[in-house]
């Protein structure tokens, strides 16, 4: 019984806690999280024949991270896609990338 209170406690920490600050903004886009990550993942795929790791942050298709190739979760090169600020579309930042991998992100905004 000890632990069902302590998960939940964890799980709602972890929703509260601020994005990393190593994260450059590439841009705001008027599509769903799920199809920016979608988009981006396959341009990567397809550019480098390498696998691509595609990480589910929140339920709900609502926020995704796209690790570049060659890279792989937890750390590495990454898309970040989160639900804009503004309600509907997307915000795409970049973590750890280069400029490389921000040119190819923003061909999914």
């Amino acid at each position: 019984m000890r632990h069902l209170i302590f998960i939940p406690a964890l799980a709602v920490a972890a929703c509260a806690a601020p994005a990393p600050d190593n994260i450059q903004s590439v841009g705001q886009s008027a599509h769903a999280p799920a199809a920016v990550a979608q988009c981006i993942a396959l341009n990567w795929a397809n550019s480098s024949g390498q696998t691509i790791y595609m990480q589910h942050v929140l339920a709900n298709d609502q926020a995704f991270d796209v690790y570049a190739p060659g890279q792989q979760p937890p750390g590495g090169t990454a898309a970040v896609i989160r639900p804009a600020s503004s309600g509907s579309g997307s915000s795409v930042g970049l973590r750890g990338g280069s400029s490389n991998a921000a040119s190819s992100v923003n061909t999914c905004l």
